[in-house]
């Protein structure tokens, strides 16, 4: 969960005019590294080795799906 401060760090950083999407996007970008640091807190994240793996995983099933594309 976010606190009120990041959310209104979120808004302050963002250009003078900007789109509720941007605005969105940063406010889930700040959640999802929120929710990923408790993650770490309560010993649910990985290690780097499974985070290469996972990453190079998700990377080659990626590239398969976007051959063939435009």
């Amino acid at each position: 969960m976010l606190t009120k401060r990041q959310v209104l760090s979120a808004v302050k950083n963002m250009p003078d005019n900007f789109d509720t999407v941007q605005l969105f996007d940063r406010i889930l970008l700040f959640n999802k590294v929120e929710e990923g640091r408790q993650q770490i807190k309560e010993g649910k994240g990985l290690s780097t080795t499974e985070a290469k793996k996972k990453l190079k995983k998700w990377l080659k099933l990626w590239k398969h799906t976007r051959i063939g594309e435009g």
